[in-house]
C-alpha cells in the first residue's frame, strides 16, 4: 500500500519517536546527498536514542516503509536517500562514549564526526586513522557504510581495517553485536551462502586493497575467520542499521612533511607509483595542476603556496620521530621518483596545499572551461600497478565521448577520483553510455567500480562488470537473509535502480528570464547558479580555526536547514517545481530566513555557491512592485535616513534616546526590541572633509560609504591622514552616493541598480583617468569590487571600476616608497570582516600588518550581526550564538591591551554591544601610530 506523509509521521510520533519532520522543506534539503540524485523522501526523522531508532524501523517495517541511514550527507554515489523514512544520526546520536587508550580503541554512535573522535582520543597521543576528505563532517556511521578510506590509507588502513565491532538492529528488529568468530543467532544462514558460492568468492574477492564494491565476502571465509563486523562495513546500510561501534585508534606521528613531486601529466605520475610503494609513506596522493588553477582562479595566486615544475603532482606524505627523520625519508623516495621537479613543504604551506587536496570534489566541480562537472565516475580503482595504463586509456575515452573532467586521488591505491562534464541539461543518455563504457574500461583491468565511496544509485547496475553472474546471486542471497522485505536502503547493491534513473540536473528547469543578476559564470541560468551546490556538505564543518567563516548560521543551529546545502537544495526545488512553487513559496522564505549573506560560501565553499547573491534575488522576485518586510524600509532604505539625520544629529539621537520612541520605532522598523539603535556623529566625515585644504599628489579617491560618513566619521579621518602621509592627495566625489550595499541585501535589487547606476556617473571620470578608489567599509568595497558588474553587466564602467577599488591595505602595500609606522609590541585580534575575506581576500591585511611587526591573530567566522540581519526581529539570538562561535570567546580570552581590529561597523557595533569591547579599524590603528602622533 501506499504510505503518505501524514500518516508515517503519525504513526512514528505514536510509536515514541520525537524528532520526525515532514515538512516541504525539510523533505526538499533531504532529497539528496552529494551525488547526482534526487529522491524525495516521505519523512526525515532525528533519533535521540536507540529505543528511537528501533522504534522507527519498527514503523517501516509495520508499514513497509523503505528505510536509510545517514550521517552528514556527504555520500557522493547516492547511498543516502530514500524515497520512504530518512534517519539522521548527525544530531543526537553523535557522541563519542568511551577512549581506551591502553587498548586503543574507541565506542562510538554512528553520528559521531571522524575529526570528533580524533579530538577525543589526541589526548593520549592517538587518533582515528582512516580520513577520507570529509573527515571534518563526515560521520563513522556513513564512513562504515562506505568503508571510506582517504588519503592516508597507505598507512592507517580503510575503515575495515579499523573496526573491531558493531552493535546493530536487522530489518526485523533483532539486536544483533557484530565482530570475529562464530555468527550471531539467526544469520547462521549466511554460512550456507559462503558454502554454495566458495570458489567464486575465493577468486573474486579481496583482490586488491580498493575493492570496496558489491558485498565484501571475503570476511566471512573460514580461512579468514569469519569477522561478520568486517563484513558489514561497505554494506551502505542495506542489511542492519547501526547504532554503536568500536573502532581502533592508532598512534599519531610525531613529525611529518609533504613532498611535492612533480610530472609532465597525470599518467606520467601513475608510472611513478608502484616504484615508490616500496617505501614507508603515510600518504600518496595524485593531483591534476588544472585543480590547482581553480584555487588560483578563485581565491588569488597567494592562496597556492609554490610548487614544483609540472602538470600532474604527486603529494607524498613521509613521517619520522623528527622533522629531521620525516625529510629524509622524503628525500630518499625523490631519488627513485623519476620526476621532472620536487620541494619538501612544511608548515603553513603543506596545510594549504592538503586542504586543496581535500577540497577536490568541491574545486572540480568546474572544468577548465567553466562547465559544471558532476560526479557519477567519482572513484574507481584499480591495481595500481595499472594505473599509469588506466589514465591513459580513461583520457581517451573522456575524448570520445567528449567529456572532460578533473582528475585526482588514492594514488598509492589506485583509486581516482574525478568530476565530469555530462550534459545533464540536455538529458542523461550520453551519462549512460560513458559510464558503462568506464565500468567495462575498470573491469579489463581487474578493478572495482568504487574504491571507497561505495556503489548507491551510481554504480550498481555496473556490478556484473566486474563480477560473476554467481558472484551478484550471492550477493542477492545475503540480502534476503539480513532484510528479506527490502526494507533497508532499497534500490542499493542489490536490484540496483538503473545508473540513470533520478537524476537531478536532467529534472530541473532552466530560470533564466527577468533575473536582476547576470550570474555571467553561470551562463545567465540561476538555475545553473543552484546546482553548483553539489552537496560535499563542506558548510557543515567549523572552520573557523583555520580563517573560515562558511556557514555561520549552520554553526550556530546545527540544523540542515541552516547549511548553505541545505538551502541549495530547497532552491534547486525552486528549479525542479515538483516542490517548491515559485519564489514566495513558504519554504524558501523558511529556508532562507537566518542566511546571513556574509557570503563565506562565495570563497569558501569548493563549488562557489553564492548564497547571498541568490537570497538577495529570491527577495527581488519576491517582493518586487509589492509591499515589503518594515524592515526592509527601516534598514533597506538607512541611507536615505542617515542623510536626514545628519542635517540635526542631536536632535535624532535624543529622539532615539527615548526609551518609548526607540520601542516604537523599533516595532514599526522590525526591530528586535533587543538591539541598541546606534547613535549618529555630531559631524559627518564629508562635513569634516570639506573644511580640509585641498593638497597636490597622486590622487586617490576615497569612497565615502554611509556608515563611515554618518556613523563612524573618526574611521575616515583616521584614514585621509594615513592617505596623505603615504603621499596621497585625498579625493572624494562631488556629492554623496551609495553602492546600493543595503537595497541589496534586502533584496531590493532595482533600487540597488539606480543607486549603482549614480555611483557609476560619480566615479567615471576618476577611473577613466586611472584614479584608485579606496574603501573602508568592506561589505560597501565588497559591491564595488564584486556586485556592480552582476547587476550592471553592460555598463563598461562597471569593470572599471571593480578593477580601479582597493582595499587601504591594498592600496598601501602598493603604493611605491611607502613604510607602514611601527606596530612592535602591538598584539591585535582580528575577525576579518566576512564580505573582504570572501571577496578582495585578507592578505594585503595580513602582510601588511607581519611587517609593520604587528603580532596579529586572526580568527574565522562572522560576527553576526551582517549588516541588516542581527538587527531584524527574530534574528537576534542567532546572532548572538554566531558570535559565540568564535569571535567572543576570542575577544574574551585576549588580553586588556590586545587591540581589536575591525574594519565592518556591524562588527564594531556587536563588539560594542556583546563584550564591551570597542573595534577598531586599520586606519585608526595605523593613524594612531604615525610618527606625529
Amino acid at each position: 500500500m501506499t504510505v503518505t506523509t501524514p500518516d508515517l509521521a503519525a504513526a512514528l510520533r505514536r510509536a515514541g519517536v520525537v524528532e520526525v519532520d515532514d515538512s516541504t522543506r525539510r523533505r526538499a534539503e533531504y532529497s539528496s546527498d552529494a551525488s547526482n540524485y534526487r529522491v524525495v523522501p516521505t519523512a526525515v526523522v532525528f533519533p535521540r536514542d536507540t529505543n528511537q531508532v528501533a522504534a522507527a524501523l519498527g514503523v517501516a517495517r509495520e508499514l513497509g516503509v523503505p528505510l536509510t541511514s545517514r550521517g552528514a550527507g556527504t555520500s557522493i554515489a547516492g547511498n543516502a536517500m530514500s524515497t520512504g523514512l530518512v534517519l539522521d544520526f548527525s544530531r543526537h546520536l553523535n557522541r563519542v562514549l568511551e577512549i581506551d587508550p591502553d587498548a586503543r580503541t574507541a565506542r562510538v554512535e554512528p553520528g559521531a564526526i571522524l575529526d570528533a573522535i580524533t579530538l577525543a582520543a589526541s589526548a593520549h597521543g592517538l587518533r582515528y586513522g582512516p580520513d577520507p576528505s570529509t573527515h571534518a563532517r563526515a560521520t563513522i556511521g556513513g564512513s562504515i557504510g562506505n568503508n571510506a578510506c582517504g588519503s592516508r590509507a597507505l598507512k592507517y588502513g580503510r575503515t575495515v581495517d579499523n573496526v573491531i565491532g558493531l552493535e546493530l538492529l536487522t530489518a526485523g528488529g533483532a539486536a544483533v553485536t557484530a565482530g570475529r568468530g562464530p555468527l550471531p543467532a539467526g544469520l547462521g544462514a549466511l554460512e550456507g551462502v559462503v558454502r554454495e558460492h566458495l570458489a567464486t568468492i575465493r577468486t573474486e574477492f579481496g583482490r586488491f586493497r580498493r575493492q570496496v564494491s558489491g558485498y565484501s565476502l571475503e570476511h566471512l571465509l573460514p580461512e579468514n575467520g569469519v569477522d561478520l563486523a568486517r563484513f558489514l562495513v561497505g554494506t551502505e546500510g542495506t542489511l542492519a542499521v547501526l547504532t554503536e561501534a568500536t573502532v581502533r585508534l592508532v598512534e599519531s606521528p610525531k613529525a611529518v612533511v609533504l613532498c611535492i613531486l612533480g610530472y609532465a601529466d597525470m599518467p606520467s605520475a601513475a608510472d611513478a607509483v608502484p616504484a615508490l610503494l616500496a617505501h614507508d609513506m603515510v600518504a600518496l596522493e595524485g593531483m591534476d595542476a588544472r585543480l590547482v588553477d581553480v584555487v588560483r582562479s578563485r581565491r588569488g595566486p597567494s592562496a597556492v603556496p609554490h610548487l614544483p615544475r609540472g602538470e600532474g603532482w604527486l603529494f607524498v606524505e613521509t613521517a619520522g620521530d623528527t622533522e629531521a627523520e620525516a625529510r629524509a625519508a622524503a628525500e630518499k623516495l625523490i631519488i627513485d621518483a623519476g620526476a621532472l621537479d620536487s620541494a619538501i613543504v612544511t608548515g603553513k604551506d603543506a596545510v594549504a596545499l592538503w586542504r586543496i587536496r581535500e577540497d577536490g570534489a568541491g574545486l572540480g566541480g568546474r572544468t577548465p572551461a567553466g562547465a559544471p562537472a558532476w560526479p557519477g565516475w567519482e572513484d574507481a580503482a584499480v591495481p595500481p600497478e595499472r594505473l599509469g595504463a588506466y589514465l591513459r586509456e580513461f583520457e581517451a575515452l573522456m575524448r570520445a565521448h567528449g567529456v572532460d573532467g578533473l582528475a585526482y586521488g588514492h594514488f598509492g591505491d589506485g583509486c581516482i577520483h574525478v568530476r565530469i562534464d555530462f550534459p545533464f541539461t540536455s538529458g542523461s543518455q550520453r551519462f549512460r553510455e560513458f559510464v558503462t563504457a568506464s565500468a567495462q574500461l575498470v573491469g579489463s583491468h581487474g578493478g572495482s567500480m568504487s574504491g571507497e565511496h561505495g556503489d548507491g544509485r551510481a554504480r550498481g547496475e555496473l556490478l556484473p562488470y566486474m563480477y560473476s553472474p554467481d558472484a551478484i546471486r550471492a550477493f542477492g542471497q545475503v540480502k534476503a537473509v539480513f532484510d528479506p522485505a527490502n526494507l533497508l536502503n532499497r534500490g542499493v547493491i542489490v536490484d540496483p535502480a538503473p545508473v540513470d534513473a533520478d537524476l537531478r540536473v536532467p529534472a530541473a528547469h532552466a530560470i533564466r528570464k527577468n533575473l536582476a543578476f547576470a550570474y555571467t559564470l553561470d551562463g545567465g541560468d540561476l538555475s545553473t547558479a543552484v546546482h553548483r551546490c553539489t552537496g560535499v556538505g563542506k558548510c557543515r564543518s567549523d572552520t573557523t580555526s583555520t580563517g573560515g567563516v562558511m556557514c555561520p548560521s549552520y554553526l550556530a543551529t546545527r540544523d540542515e536547514k541552516d547549511s548553505t546545502r541545505g538551502r541549495a537544495r530547497v532552491l534547486q526545488e525552486l528549479a525542479n517545481g515538483s516542490l517548491v512553487g515559485g519564489f514566495d513559496a513558504p519554504e524558501l522564505a523558511e529556508s532562507l530566513d537566518l542566511c546571513l549573506s556574509c557570503k563565506g560560501c562565495s570563497s569558501d565553499c569548493p563549488t562557489g555557491v553564492d548564497m547571498a547573491t541568490y537570497k538577495a534575488e529570491v527577495l527581488h522576485q519576491k517582493y518586487r512592485r509589492k509591499l515589503r518586510p518594515a524592515s526592509h524600509y527601516s534598514l533597506g532604505w538607512l541611507p536615505r535616513s542617515a542623510r536626514l539625520a545628519g542635517l540635526a544629529p542631536r536632535l535624532t539621537n535624543a529622539a532615539l534616546a527615548n526609551p518609548r520612541l526607540a520601542r516604537t520605532a523599533k516595532r514599526m522598523g522590525g526591530i528586535d526590541q533587543r538591539r541598541p539603535l546606534p547613535s549618529f556623529a555630531r559631524q559627518t566625515f564629508r562635513s569634516w572633509f570639506r573644511r580640509r585644504p585641498t593638497t597636490t599628489a597622486r590622487p586617490v579617491l576615497l569612497w565615502v560609504d554611509t556608515f563611515t560618513n554618518a556613523f563612524s566619521p573618526e574611521v575616515g579621518r583616521a584614514a585621509v591622514r594615513v592617505l596623505e602621509d603615504a603621499g596621497y592627495a585625498v579625493r572624494v566625489t562631488d556629492r554623496q552616493v551609495c553602492c546600493g550595499l543595503t537595497w541589496i541585501s534586502t533584496g531590493q535589487l532595482d533600487g540597488a541598480r539606480r543607486q549603482l547606476r549614480r555611483t557609476l556617473d560619480a566615479l567615471e571620470d576618476a577611473v577613466r583617468a586611472g584614479v584608485p578608489i579606496v574603501g573602508l567599509e568592506p561589505s560597501c568595497t565588497a559591491v564595488l569590487r564584486h556586485d556592480v558588474v552582476e547587476l550592471l553587466p553592460d555598463d563598461e564602467r562597471s569593470a572599471l571600476v571593480a578593477e580601479h577599488t582597493k582595499t587601504l591595505a591594498e592600496l598601501l602595500v602598493e603604493t611605491p616608497g611607502w613604510t607602514a609606522p611601527s606596530l612592535d609590541g602591538v598584539e591585535a585580534l582580528t575577525q576579518p570582516h566576512c564580505h573582504h575575506h570572501a571577496i578582495m581576500g585578507w592578505d594585503a591585511d595580513r602582510a601588511l600588518l607581519a611587517d609593520a611587526g604587528a603580532t596579529v591573530k586572526a580568527v574565522g567566522g562572522c560576527c553576526g550581526l551582517a549588516g541588516n540581519f542581527g538587527v531584524e526581529e527574530g534574528h537576534y539570538d542567532v546572532s548572538v550564538q554566531v558570535a559565540e562561535t568564535a569571535l567572543l570567546p576570542a575577544v574574551r580570552a585576549a588580553g586588556d591591551d590586545t587591540v581589536v581590529l575591525a574594519d565592518g561597523f556591524s562588527c564594531r557595533t556587536q563588539l560594542e554591544q556583546l563584550s564591551e569591547r570597542r573595534g577598531i579599524h586599520l586606519a585608526q590603528l595605523l593613524d594612531s601610530r604615525r610618527p606625529d602622533q
